[in-house]
C-alpha cells in the first residue's frame, strides 16, 4: 500500500526500530526492495536521487514505483533523496512522490534555514513530509558535490533551531558517516547523536549507512534514529550477480537472466537490514 514518510516514521519513533530507505536504480531494484519487504513484514521507503532521475525522470521512477506500492502488501513510501532545490521537490511531490528531501546541508545555516522553510510551505499544503539535513555526511553523494569543510557534526543547538524554524518532519544529521565505499572502518560519534535527540523531537535520519556495521547502527537506532538509508551496497550486490552471471555464461544475451541474480542478492542485503533495524514483522 502506498503511503506517506510521517505516520511509518512515528510509529517507529515510538516502536524504537528504524525503516530502512532503500535507493533504487531501475526495476530490478525496485522488485527486489519490495520482495524482501514482503518476506520480513516490513514497512519500506523507496527512493531516488537527482542523479538516478536524471537518468529516466521522476515520472518514469514515480510510476513504478507507485505500481509496486499499491500491488505490496506492505506500507511503501516514495522518497526523493537529496533533492537539490526546491523546484526538483515541487516536482516529486506533484510526480506523485509522497515524501521529499531538500538537502541544503552545503548552505550556509540562514540559507539552509531559508530553503527549508520554502520547501515546507509547499509541502505542509499537500500533506507531504519533508527531511532536511543540517551537517554534512561526508563523501559524494551520487552526481552530487564532494562534501568538503570543516566539522561534519551537527550542532545540537543548531538542530534545535533549525527544526523549530524550518517544520521539517524528519531531520538527516552528521554524525560521523559517509556516502560512498568506506576506506577504513566506518565509526558513528554516538555522543553527538544523543546529544541532537535530547535537543530534537522528530524523527533522526542516518545517511551513507552502507558498510556501516550492524552493531553500530543498531546503538544509533536505540539513540533515536528512526530512517537508515542504503544505496552503495545495493549497486555493489546487483553488479556482482550480474557480472558474475555473465562470467559464467558470456554467450548469454538475455539480461532477465543476470539480473536475476543480481536481484537475489539485493533482497538478500536487504532483509538482513530489515532485520537489523528492527522493523521486520512492523507492516
Amino acid at each position: 500500500m502506498l503511503v506517506t514518510t510521517k505516520e511509518m516514521l512515528l510509529r517507529a519513533q515510538e516502536g524504537h526500530y528504524a525503516i530502512g530507505a532503500f535507493n533504487v536504480e531501475n526495476l530490478e531494484f525496485v522488485m527486489a526492495v519490495i520482495a524482501a519487504a514482503e518476506s520480513k513484514h516490513s514497512p519500506v521507503i523507496l527512493q531516488t536521487t537527482p542523479g538516478t532521475i536524471k537518468y529516466a525522470s521522476l515520472d518514469y521512477f514515480a510510476s513504478m514505483c507507485r505500481a509496486a506500492a499499491e500491488n505490496a502488501r506492505v506500507p511503501v513510501a516514495i522518497h526523493l533523496d537529496h533533492g537539490d532545490s526546491c523546484e526538483r521537490c515541487v516536482q516529486a511531490m506533484y510526480a506523485g512522490y509522497t515524501s521529499v528531501m531538500i538537502d541544503g546541508s552545503q548552505e550556509a545555516f540562514v540559507d539552509n534555514i531559508a530553503l527549508t522553510a520554502q520547501v515546507t510551505h509547499v509541502a505542509n499544503a499537500i500533506d507531504i513530509p519533508v527531511e532536511a539535513e543540517l551537517g554534512k555526511v561526508g563523501g559524494k553523494e551520487d552526481d552530487g558535490p564532494d562534501v568538503k569543510g570543516d566539522s561534519s557534526y551537527t550542532n545540537p543547538d543548531e538542530a534545535e533551531e533549525f527544526v523549530a524554524r524550518t517544520g521539517c518532519t524528519s531531520l538527516a544529521v552528521g554524525v560521523g558517516t559517509v556516502h560512498g565505499v568506506y576506506v577504513g572502518t566506518p565509526h558513528i560519534e554516538q555522543d553527538v547523536l544523543k546529544a541532537i535527540r535530547s535537543r530534537v523531537e522528530i524523527p533522526l535520519v542516518l545517511h551513507g549507512t552502507s558498510g556501516v556495521p550492524d552493531d553500530q547502527v543498531a546503538e544509533a537506532i536505540t539513540n533515536g534514529v528512526c530512517k537508515v538509508n542504503y544505496a552503495t551496497e545495493l549497486r555493489q550486490a546487483f553488479m556482482r550477480g550480474f557480472m558474475g552471471y555473465m562470467e559464467d555464461n558470456p554467450y548469454v544475451f538475455d539480461p532477465k537472466k543476470p539480473a536475476a541474480l543480481g536481484m537475489e542478492a539485493i533482497q538478500a542485503i536487504v532483509e538482513s537490514h530489515m532485520d537489523n533495524l528492527g522493523s521486520t514483522h512492523k507492516a
